[in-house]
Parts: structure tokens; C-alpha cells; sequence
């Protein structure tokens, strides 16, 4: 088998030019990849669109031999059967088709396939919750958050957002800078940076240790960053008194990193419909999940151009070896961001599976760094493989966030993640005496009597999530 390009995307030594591209495809939306891929061809000449046959105008998904992900077998739902080995990869590992669930969803109502709008601000409260933290750190950790900027810095000084926390929480310049090494864990990497420096060692922490020029490239971001635009490689090599070949190393992979971190995570107009970039469905009993087609790479190398190399002049050739070398990395790092996507979702899937069967009250706790110790990722890795991405199931059409949840113990020595109490708290509220309407204490109790004890600040706070009035209000509607 030929190598390949890792799926991991977090295992490599260096980080090249190519092991961005691929981090980059990785957090893109399927709408996103569709107008980078359509950028590359455009400017690419090796590079050319491949024509769907007759066959492909079914809605299909792609699915690796032998590695469906299983699940329940109680219920049924669509039924896929197996088609024959349609292509094979390079490496000779075969591909096969199935017909799936539509990946255009064509029946499904309309604000379904609508997808949520995304900015930094939400994706880095999604991870605060998930991460196992004390209310009051949340609540510091939210005050940070919200100060950070568009391009993932805090501009505002720790003391500030210490005193506006006042009164509610009276809390020490260190508390807050407790909580904020935490929140520099989030991805993207090198978010909450408190100036370039910082930002850039935030990323080379998450670089193995034998990565070349990593420990002198912090020290270069330490200290001497700022006057490398003036003095130059050679004249920053003169000050450090070490070798040229040295110091060019340390910089190359400064300037392989992202000095703007928050700006991957532009928000995604409401208006835009979604693309499922994974399809879930049920066949003999149990449940399956693939890439949808949407997925497979549609683009290849053109083989015309690719055969002029051998009889074109030396700069001719150079130039088209050039488009060739970054042709190979785009479809290597497109294989690499399925790969990955599809391991994140068959563990999902694997998590989950009682979810996609019962609904929001069977929805387990499920936090990043469980799928990432499970799958073998960074945390990192998995926030991106997974950040505006959708799953098309027999429940509708929803993202692959919807499958976290964080949790709360109960009485019986499990956890209830926060989404399966919400669940229980709306059937109570509707199955409830409209002209008695449970009080939060009341609706806390019940849970508690159940085995799931919250307090009713807790009920409260999740009932206001909902968008439901409070017994108060609801008598009066009632």
C-alpha cells in the first residue's frame, strides 16, 4: 500500500505547507470545500473537474470495504443494499458504493437542511461547556470569551475582566488566568493569545518535541520575534550567535504557523443549506455510517498536462512539476480530511447509537477529549473535523455537534448529559396541569426522584434555554 497522507493530520513532525493545507480542508464546511476546490482548478491547470457518470445520479455515500459502523440492531429504518466494487483507489484498497438515505434530503422540511450560523464566540462557549469545569470558572471562562476578538486575541487585560465579573463573582487576577491556560487548550490552536508571541507558542506547544527548530523557534517568538523584520535571518543568527542554516529552520516553521487563529472560524450565513457530509442509516438491523457523495473528490490530475512534462523545456517542465507536486498534496490532503471525518463519525455513531434510536433523553455525555483518546486525535483535531459539519440520519438532517453533550452525575453512579435532561424536563412541563404548572423546585424534585439530581437554579437555567415561560407565566397563558 502506498503511503499516505495521515488521517491523524496531528502526527506529523513538521509542520509543512501541505500539513496545513490538509488541517485547513479539514475545518472547512462542505459548502466551504466546494468553492476552495473550485479556486484550486481554476488556478491549477493539472488539475480538472471528473464528470459523474449515468450510474452516479442516485444519491449514494461512499463507504470503505468491511468498515460500516455497527450500532443497535432493534428497529429498522432504510435498508442499503450493496452495490458492486464501482472504483478502486491507486493503492489498489477497494471502494464500494451503497445507496443510502438521500444526501439531498428532498423530503426533509426545509429549515432542516438550513444551516446555523458559526463564529468564534459560539464554537468556543460550545467547547466551555464541554469542558469539566465548575460553575465559576464557566462563568470566568465566559467573560473571557467574550473578549476575545475576531483574529482569536484577548485584548483585554486579565484585571478588567476580573472587576467585570464584580459583583456577582469576586475573583483574583490569577483565578482568571487559571481558567484562561484552559480555554488556550480550545481549538483553534493559538486562540486567547494575549499578543503574537504568545499566539505562535501556543501552537508549537501542540508540536512534537523532535519537530526541527521548534525549541529555538519559541525562543525567537519569546523574545526576538518583533525585530526579525528588521534585522533579517542573518542578522537575527549574528544576535543569537548560532548558525544561519539554524535560525532559517526556526523561521520557516514560525511562518508556517497562523498569526490569526480566530479568523478560520468565519460564520456561515444563515441562508446557507446544508450539504451532509456524512450519511447515517440503518441496514439489517444495524445502524451504518459513510461519507456522503458529496464527499468523494470530484477533481483529479489531468493526464494530458501531466505527459507534456517529459517532452517540455527545462522551465516549462519545472513549472508544470511545480502545479503537479501541489495537485498530489490537494487530493492527498482530501483523502487524509475523509479519513479523518469518517473516524471521528463511526465513534460518534458508536457513542451515540441509543440517541439516534430514542431521541434527546437517550443522548449520553460525550465530550471532546473522550473521542479524541478514542479515536487516537488530538482534541484539537476533533473540534475541527467535526466544526460545521452535518450528518444526514433517519432523525433529520443535523450537525455533528448535536452527538456532545456535557453531563451530570446521578444518583445511580452514571451521568445524564445536559441535553437528555432538558428532554425530560420538556416532557414533564408538557404533560404537566396547565392550570398547575410545575414550579422549577417541583420539576427538581421530580428529576431527583427519577435518580438524576439537579438543583432548580440548574432546571431553571435549562428551561430558559428552551425558551419556556416560567409556571408563573404559564398559568396566566393557560
Amino acid at each position: 500500500m502506498k503511503p499516505r497522507l495521515q488521517a491523524s493530520l496531528g502526527q506529523q513532525l513538521v509542520m509543512t505547507p501541505q500539513l496545513r493545507q490538509a488541517i485547513r480542508l479539514l475545518q472547512l464546511s462542505a459548502v466551504e470545500l466546494e468553492a476552495e476546490l473550485a479556486t484550486a482548478v481554476e488556478s491549477n491547470p493539472l488539475l480538472d473537474w471528473t464528470e459523474p457518470s449515468a450510474a452516479e445520479d442516485e444519491p449514494r455515500v461512499v463507504v470503505p470495504s468491511g468498515e460500516e459502523g455497527g450500532g443497535s440492531e432493534a428497529g429498522s429504518s432504510t435498508e442499503a443494499p450493496v452495490a458492486e466494487p464501482e472504483w478502486t483507489m491507486d493503492d489498489g484498497e477497494t471502494w464500494y458504493e451503497r445507496v443510502g438515505p438521500s444526501d439531498h434530503d428532498e423530503d426533509s422540511p426545509a429549515a432542516e437542511q438550513v444551516a446555523d450560523a458559526e463564529t468564534l464566540l459560539d464554537h468556543l462557549l460550545w467547547q466551555l461547556h464541554l469542558s469539566p469545569l465548575s460553575q465559576r470558572d464557566r462563568s470566568i471562562g465566559v467573560a473571557l470569551i467574550e473578549a476575545i476578538d475576531d483574529d482569536g486575541y484577548l485584548r483585554e487585560p486579565l484585571d478588567a475582566i476580573a472587576a467585570s465579573l464584580a459583583p456577582e463573582l469576586s475573583v483574583g487576577e490569577d483565578e482568571v488566568a487559571t481558567v484562561l491556560h484552559q480555554v488556550q487548550r480550545f481549538d483553534p490552536v493559538g486562540v486567547a493569545a494575549r499578543s503574537l508571541g504568545e499566539c505562535l507558542n501556543l501552537q508549537l506547544g501542540t508540536l512534537p518535541d523532535d519537530t526541527p527548530g521548534k525549541a529555538l523557534a519559541a525562543q525567537i517568538a519569546s523574545g526576538p520575534l518583533e525585530r526579525l523584520p528588521r534585522v533579517g535571518v542573518a542578522g537575527l543568527a549574528n544576535e543569537l550567535k548560532l548558525d544561519t542554516a539554524q535560525v532559517d529552520t526556526a523561521v520557516q516553521l514560525l511562518r508556517s504557523l497562523d498569526p490569526r487563529p480566530g479568523a478560520q472560524m468565519g460564520a456561515i450565513s444563515t441562508d446557507t443549506y446544508v450539504t451532509p457530509d456524512v450519511v447515517i442509516w440503518r441496514q439489517q438491523g444495524l445502524w451504518r455510517v459513510a461519507l456522503s457523495e458529496s464527499m468523494r473528490p470530484r477533481i483529479s490530475i489531468h493526464r494530458g498536462y501531466e505527459g507534456m512534462i517529459r517532452h517540455a523545456s527545462a522551465s516549462d517542465a519545472s513549472y508544470l512539476r511545480g502545479h503537479l507536486q501541489e495537485a498530489r498534496w490537494l487530493l492527498k490532503s482530501l483523502e487524509a480530511r475523509g479519513d479523518t471525518l469518517l473516524k471521528v463519525a463511526r465513534c460518534l455513531l458508536k457513542q451515540q447509537a441509543a440517541f439516534l434510536e430514542f431521541g434527546d433523553s437517550a443522548l449520553r455525555p460525550l465530550t471532546l477529549r473522550e473521542v479524541a483518546t478514542e479515536v487516537g486525535l488530538h482534541e484539537s483535531t476533533v473540534s475541527r473535523a467535526i466544526a460545521r459539519k452535518y450528518a444526514r440520519t433517519p432523525r433529520g438532517t443535523m450537525p455533528l455537534r448535536a452527538f456532545f453533550a456535557s453531563g451530570i452525575d446521578t444518583g445511580s453512579g452514571g451521568e445524564a448529559s445536559s441535553t437528555a435532561i432538558q428532554a425530560m424536563i420538556r416532557r414533564l412541563i408538557e404533560a404537566e396541569n396547565p392550570r398547575k404548572p410545575l414550579s422549577d423546585a417541583r420539576l427538581a424534585e421530580t428529576l431527583k426522584a427519577t435518580g438524576v439530581p439537579v438543583a432548580r437554579r440548574t432546571v431553571a437555567k435549562y428551561r430558559e434555554a428552551m425558551s419556556i415561560p416560567s409556571s408563573q407565566d404559564r398559568v396566566r397563558m393557560a
